[in-house]
């Protein structure tokens, strides 16, 4: 697969960053509203209650703004395969996960997702290779993550394997989601988040009335109720906008970087909001995070190459 410029390595500019940094915010959020939403919804109804409310406020949002979803038409049956590799999978596997494995062993198998997509993309594509600052810089970006969950992770460690393979499935689901999507840049990033919200409505419709039944589906409480809200509408429906805009422009594998943020907005947000405290071995590991994503962007070590040679004695013009 190439791009329109041909086989250049996509970089991150100031606004991608910036871009990357928020969706990470939102996506650690998203934790907090899971867990109420969970108490009292099964998870793939829960699953399907979050791509369809989604999937609507897209449709009205398309409606009302534009452009029209009618783009999307030539790529009906691409979008199945979209919601299926970014939605279905992964979020069934992921919770399926779950039901065995502590919320620190499947944080850090998840932030293992950049490090899949750097090894699809270098097979799938010309112009995501892989590079030595990308592959340090995403290994320290999974230490930072193991380091932060500290204790709660030793404590998973003897889950069982199949457990551990499934969120592994899951971030390879994802990985393969990213290259996946690189066939819709043509499209306005709303117009792409759309017609995977949609696809994914229409896939989870029957799954979830095969397992559950229309019985009992909307008995959920007021509370619970917002948190769903607020998972679709902010987690899902504006963080989808997010996500795929920065696919398109700075590559999948840079996109996959929001998993190593999202463990540390999902700390500092308990933090902030649910009197939660910092302690060490959470402050290393967002270091190493930090130094991880500072790695992969190179400026500041080419800077430092840079600022180092112009000093040294071997590159003054001898007259």
């Amino acid at each position: 697969m190439t791009t329109v410029a041909g086989t250049a390595q996509k970089t991150m500019g100031a606004k991608e960053w910036g871009q990357l940094l928020l969706l990470g915010a939102i996506w650690g959020g998203s934790f907090f509203f899971a867990r109420i939403a969970v108490s009292e919804i099964q998870p793939l109804v829960l699953v399907l209650f979050r791509v369809a409310i989604a999937a609507i406020a897209l449709q009205l949002y398309l409606a009302v703004r534009g452009p029209s979803f009618r783009l999307a038409f030539p790529y009906f049956g691409a979008f199945f395969g979209l919601a299926l590799l970014n939605n279905v999978i992964p979020f069934s596997l992921i919770f399926l996960g779950q039901t065995e494995l502590g919320a620190g062993m499947a944080s850090v198998l998840n932030a293992t997702t950049p490090f899949w997509t750097l090894l699809v993309a270098n097979l799938l594509t010309d112009d995501e290779k892989l590079t030595p600052n990308k592959l340090a810089g995403i290994v320290l970006g999974i230490a930072g993550t193991a380091v932060m969950i500290g204790p709660s992770l030793l404590d998973a460690m003897g889950g069982p394997l199949w457990a551990k393979l499934a969120l592994i499935g899951a971030s390879l689901s994802y990985a393969f989601a990213l290259i996946f999507a690189r066939r819709f840049r043509a499209l306005p990033p709303a117009v792409v988040a759309t017609g995977q919200m949609t696809a994914s409505t229409i896939i989870m419709i029957p799954i979830a009335l095969l397992l559950y039944g229309p019985s009992g589906l909307f008995s959920a409480s007021l509370p619970v109720w917002s948190a769903v809200l607020a998972l679709a509408l902010m987690s899902t429906a504006f963080a989808y906008i997010l996500f795929f805009n920065l696919v398109a422009k700075a590559g999948a594998t840079n996109a996959s970087l929001v998993t190593l943020i999202v463990p540390v907005s999902a700390t500092l947000l308990g933090i902030a909001f649910l009197g939660e405290r910092l302690d060490m071995l959470e402050m290393l590991g967002m270091a190493l995070i930090g130094f991880g994503l500072l790695t992969i962007d190179g400026r500041l070590l080419a800077g430092y190459r840079r600022k180092k040679g112009g000093s040294s004695p071997q590159f003054i013009h001898k007259s």
